[in-house]
């Protein structure tokens, strides 16, 4: 395909609650929006020096280069489909529930529990993993809560999330702060958020808290940011070939701040 252009600001918040107890706490969707995104992952601790940009095209290079670069991590937001649940099922299906803690994980990674809340899981995995991470600021909220999740199980980690209250707090003044209406928390909408880090041995990570797991996608070159063409192809890419020609896609990224 010559270009791949996206719409970034289209239809309800993104988020779904899938796979979420009806039990679980629910927050409201937030909103694919870079300011209030901004806002949100500033007020947990992540340093100014860094925003989250909206990205216009995944392949065309003009309308990347409005992106600072490196690109630490890549937030896509998708439909959830019959075809892309299809491949989900299928490829979980040939995988053991992570069970990963400790220091020595290649990742931080988050299962979702929380119903409506893959935004925010999207904007952790982003500010947990890779360079991003030496961005939060000793002390924060953010910094706190990754330093006790560090240790914990999946289990563990998923109720270190529903039982902080700065972190429901933050993320409920910028869902309620949007350009569109905000939904209800306990709605279903059918968009949802995954995450792209690169880790410093240079793999690239798909990070999504409905999977059972952290998924390898391949390798980058020492060169290669989570936008180079070659991570598009191995990531966000993937889900937009699937998908043929439904729109309903939009991608921002955590980078350099422009101030």
């Amino acid at each position: 395909m010559a270009s791949t252009s996206i719409d970034t600001h289209g239809g309800a918040p993104p988020d779904t609650a899938a796979d979420a107890p009806t039990s679980a706490p629910a927050f409201i969707p937030l909103e694919a929006n870079p300011e209030l995104m901004t806002s949100l992952i500033h007020n947990l601790g992540v340093s100014p020096a860094l925003s989250i940009h909206d990205v216009y095209s995944l392949t065309d290079p003009d309308l990347l280069s409005f992106i600072p670069r490196p690109a630490l991590a890549v937030l896509l937001v998708f439909p959830v489909s019959a075809t892309y649940e299809s491949h989900r099922l299928s490829e979980d299906s040939l995988l053991e529930p992570y069970t990963g803690q400790g220091p020595d994980e290649p990742v931080l990674w988050f299962k979702q529990t929380i119903r409506n809340a893959c935004g925010l899981m999207g904007l952790l995995h982003a500010a947990a993993n890779g360079p991003a991470r030496n961005f939060v600021e000793e002390g924060s909220d953010l910094d706190k809560l990754l330093k006790k999740a560090v240790d914990l199980g999946p289990v563990e980690r998923s109720k270190l999330l529903e039982q902080d209250s700065s972190l429901a707090k933050a993320h409920k003044e910028a869902a309620t702060q949007g350009a569109t209406g905000a939904p209800q928390a306990t709605d279903d909408v059918d968009l949802h958020y995954v995450c792209f880090v690169k880790t410093e041995d240079g793999t690239l990570w798909e990070l999504d808290g409905r999977r059972k797991g952290p998924l390898k996608r391949g390798s980058l070159g020492k060169e290669e940011d989570v936008l180079s063409p070659n991570a598009l192809s191995l990531g966000p890419l993937k889900f937009l070939e699937r998908e043929g020609g439904d729109l309903r896609f939009s991608c921002v990224a955590l980078a350099g701040s422009l101030d």
